[in-house]
């Protein structure tokens, strides 16, 4: 009987998690989305065409307004690296809330590149982007699941030390 309960319970729970927004996720995470930052140079933040929202790569941009800076492996740990790619992907999830309202019409993460600013010894790219993936997952769950690469780079612009960009499927509703 104490197996059953404890079955039933499980099955009822993550039917909860299943039942839950993107919006509710972030809140259980405690996470607030900020206010969207507007391009730095001359492209825009997302384009849309048909039911795929191209966002174009951001980077680690903090509260303040200043980024997370460093090349993996001098100057930043792969933990470092993996919330900054973290805190990347809150801001990309905040770009995407603009584009289309109601992150409930999100029906897959489809591709994420994610470049890391790193030294030429640095191996753990993919490492880094955990944070990234690992946040889409949390916040939507099986349609958090996506393509993805994770490369290094020798530089990247203001010397953040991440940047990703992603293609997200929503549907028409």
């Amino acid at each position: 009987m104490k197996k059953y309960l404890l079955f039933i319970a499980l099955l009822f729970s993550i039917s909860v998690i299943k039942s839950q927004t993107p919006e509710k996720n972030l809140q259980n995470l405690g996470i607030t989305l900020p206010k969207p930052g507007s391009p730095l140079y001359s492209y825009i933040s997302f384009t849309r065409t048909g039911n795929l929202i191209y966002l174009s790569g951001q980077g680690p941009k903090k509260a303040d307004g200043s980024f997370i800076t460093g090349k993996l492996g001098r100057d930043l740990s792969i933990e470092e690296g993996a919330e900054a790619a973290k805190l990347t992907g809150i801001n990309l999830i905040a770009t995407l809330q603009s584009a289309i309202g109601d992150l409930s019409k999100v029906t897959r993460i489809v591709k994420v590149f994610g470049m890391v600013n790193c030294t030429e010894n640095f191996y753990d790219q993919p490492k880094v982007i955990n944070g990234f993936s690992d946040l889409m997952v949390a916040v939507f769950g099986e349609k958090g699941k996506h393509a993805r690469s994770a490369v290094g780079m020798y530089s990247l612009p203001m010397n953040i030390s991440v940047e990703v960009e992603m293609i997200v499927e929503v549907s028409e509703q």
